[in-house]
C-alpha cells in the first residue's frame, strides 16, 4: 500500500487550465494538438484559451457555474474545456452518443447557462432543449453545418471578439473544476464533480511515473476526450510533459484507428490508449498494419479487465505489450496497473504509488488473499461528489476511501484480478462466478470474437450462467462446443448452461458491457 499522506501539498491558488499553459510557456510554436482540420500549436492554445475565458465571462457567466461541453474530439475541445476552467467556470464534458432526452435530463440537471457544441450535434441538442426547462443563455458551435439561430454563434466568431483574459480566476486546488457524468454501465448516469487538483495527480502518479509519458510522445486515444480515461490520455497526460495529440472525431474503428497507426492522417502516434473491445477488433481485422508500419512504443488498456489471451496476440505481432489498468469516473483516471516494464496478464497489475488498495467482505472487513472482495481505493484524485445525489455520494465515497462497485482478488505476487462487478457477480450453486471469468474463457475459442455472461433462472427457480456470444466473421460452433470448451478449463459449475449466439452487445461508448440491458432483455415478459 502506498501512503498518499506523503504527497506534496498544491498551493492555495491553483488553476489547472493555468497550471497547463504554464507548463507549456516556452513550447509556443510546437504542436499541441492535431485533428482532421490541421494542427494546434501551444501558443496558439494559449491565446485561444484566454479568450475563450474571456468570452464566456463576457456573457455574464459567475463562477462555478456549468457550461455543457457537447463536442467531438477536435482541437475546439481542449480550447473550450481549459477555457472554461481558466475563467473559474465547470465546464460539463458530456457523451457524444447519447439521446436528446439524455441531453434534456443533463442541462436541467448542470443547470448549464451555456453550451459548446459540435455542429453536427446541434440538432440533436436542439432537441434536448426544446423538450427541457433549461437556463442556456447562449449556444457556441464548433463548425456549423447549416445557418445559425441568433441564440447561436460561431467558435471563432465568438472568440475573435474577445480580448485574451489576462489572469485566471483565483481558484484553489479543491475548487470545483470540471464534472463528467458516469458512462452508465449500471444505470442512470451521475454528475461527479472533479477539483482542480484531481487531475494534477493523475498525471503526476500515472501518466509521468507509470506510464512515462515524455515531451517527445504523440500520442492517440480511441477513448474520447469526455471520458475520465480519454480526458487523461488525450490532454491533461500529454500536455502536462509538452506532448503532442491526435485527435479523431469519428468513431473509432479498427479502419479509422489504422488510418492514425499508419500516418495517413496527422503524425504516427507513439502512445496509444484503448479498450479490450477495441483491441479485440482490431486484432480480428483483415487489414491490422504490419509492426513495421507503426511506431507504438506504448499501448494502454482500461475500461474493462483484458482477457490474457487478447495481451498475448497483441504483444505476438506487435511486439509490444498492453498495459492494462482499471480506473473510473470517481477516481478519474488508473489508480490500479501493470507497468510496462511488469506485465502479468490476467490481472490488472499492481497499486499506482499514491494510491491505496482494500478489499472488503461483506461485514466491511478485509478479505485474505485469493478471496474475492469489494474493491476500495484511497487516493488523491478521488471526485468531490455527486451533484444532487447524497444518497449516491455517502455510499460511495466513505471517509475517504472509494467504493468501486467492483470486485477482486489479491495474488500472491501483490497484484489484482478481476472478478466482476459487485452487482454483476453470480451465485451458482451457492457459490460465487465471476461473469468475467467465463467471459475471459470464452474469447479463447478461435471462433468467438465477444461473450457477455449474466444469470438466468433455469426451470427449477435456480442461477445458472447464461452467455450471449458473438462469433467471428465467417466463423461457426455450437454451444455444445462452447460448453464443453469452458468445462474443460474452469470448474463444472461455472460453465454457461444457455449460450445465445447475437450479432452485437449492449455497451456503453467506453466499451464496457452493459449486462444490465442483456438482462433486461432475458427477463420474462410480463
Amino acid at each position: 500500500m502506498n501512503d498518499t499522506t506523503t504527497l506534496q501539498t498544491l498551493p492555495e491558488r491553483f488553476n489547472f487550465a493555468q497550471y497547463l499553459l504554464g507548463v507549456n510557456a516556452q513550447r509556443q510554436d510546437k504542436t499541441a494538438f492535431i485533428d482532421e482540420h490541421g494542427g494546434l500549436s501551444y501558443g496558439q492554445l494559449d491565446e485561444q484559451v484566454r479568450r475563450m475565458a474571456a468570452a464566456l465571462r463576457g456573457l455574464g457567466l459567475k463562477r462555478e457555474e456549468r457550461v455543457l461541453v457537447l463536442m467531438h474530439d477536435c482541437n475546439d475541445w481542449p480550447v473550450s474545456f481549459l477555457g472554461a476552467i481558466y475563467a473559474g467556470l465547470v465546464p460539463v464534458a458530456v457523451n457524444t452518443l447519447l439521446t436528446a432526452d439524455d441531453y434534456a435530463y443533463m442541462l436541467e440537471h448542470a443547470r448549464a447557462q451555456a453550451v459548446l457544441v459540435s455542429g453536427a450535434l446541434l440538432p440533436t441538442l436542439t432537441a434536448a432543449m426544446t423538450r427541457s426547462d433549461h437556463e442556456v443563455h447562449k449556444v457556441i458551435v464548433s463548425k456549423p453545418m447549416a445557418p445559425l439561430h441568433p441564440s447561436e454563434i460561431e467558435i471563432s466568431t465568438f472568440l475573435s471578439a474577445a480580448t485574451p483574459a489576462a489572469k485566471p480566476a483565483g481558484t484553489g486546488p479543491d475548487d470545483q473544476a470540471f464534472w463528467l457524468y458516469s458512462s452508465g454501465s449500471t444505470g442512470r448516469p451521475k454528475g461527479t464533480a472533479h477539483s482542480h487538483a484531481n487531475p494534477y495527480w493523475t498525471a503526476e502518479l500515472y501518466g509521468k511515473a507509470v506510464l512515462g509519458i515524455v515531451e517527445s510522445d504523440v500520442c492517440f486515444s480511441a477513448a474520447k476526450l469526455f471520458f475520465a480515461y480519454g480526458l487523461g490520455n488525450a490532454l491533461t497526460f500529454p500536455m502536462a510533459v509538452g506532448a503532442t495529440t491526435l485527435l479523431m472525431a469519428e468513431r473509432p474503428t479498427p479502419d479509422a484507428t489504422f488510418k492514425r497507426w499508419t500516418g495517413q492522417v496527422g503524425a504516427k502516434p507513439t502512445v496509444f490508449f484503448g479498450a479490450p473491445t477495441g483491441f479485440a477488433g482490431m486484432l480480428a481485422a483483415p487489414n491490422l498494419p504490419a509492426k513495421v508500419d507503426v511506431t507504438l512504443r506504448l499501448v494502454s488498456s482500461a475500461g474493462e479487465a483484458l482477457p490474457s489471451e487478447i495481451g498475448e496476440r497483441f504483444k505476438a505481432h506487435f511486439g509490444v505489450d498492453i498495459v492494462d489498468g482499471i480506473g473510473s469516473t470517481e477516481m478519474l483516471h488508473i489508480f490500479l496497473s501493470n507497468r510496462p516494464d511488469k506485465v502479468r496478464y490476467g490481472t490488472t497489475g499492481w497499486p499506482v504509488p499514491g494510491y491505496e488498495i482494500e478489499l472488503r467482505g461483506e461485514d466491511g472487513k478485509g478479505v485474505p488473499d485469493g478471496e474475492a472482495g469489494d474493491l476500495y481505493i484511497h487516493g488523491p484524485s478521488s471526485a468531490m461528489m455527486y451533484w444532487g445525489n447524497r444518497v449516491k455520494t455517502r455510499e460511495t465515497f466513505q471517509g475517504g476511501w472509494t467504493k468501486s462497485g467492483d470486485k477482486y482478488i489479491r495474488n500472491d505476487d501483490g497484484s489484482y484480478t478481476y472478478c466482476g462487478r459487485s452487482d454483476d457477480m453470480l451465485k451458482v450453486s451457492g457459490i460465487y462466478v465471476s461473469p468475467f471469468e467465463v467471459e475471459a474463457t470464452l474469447v479463447q475459442h478461435p471462433a468467438v470474437l465477444e461473450a457477455a455472461v449474466i444469470g438466468k433462472e433455469d426451470t427449477d427457480g435456480l442461477t445458472k450462467t447464461k452467455a450471449f456470444v458473438v462469433l467471428k466473421a465467417g466463423q461457426s460452433v455450437t454451444d455444445a462446443e462452447l460448453k464443453n470448451f469452458v468445462k474443460e478449463r474452469l470448474a463444472p459449475y461455472k460453465y454457461p448452461r444457455f449460450i445465445e449466439f447475437v450479432d452485437d452487445l449492449p455497451k456503453t461508448a467506453t466499451g464496457k458491457i452493459q449486462r444490465f440491458r442483456l438482462r433486461e432483455k432475458d427477463a420474462p415478459k410480463a
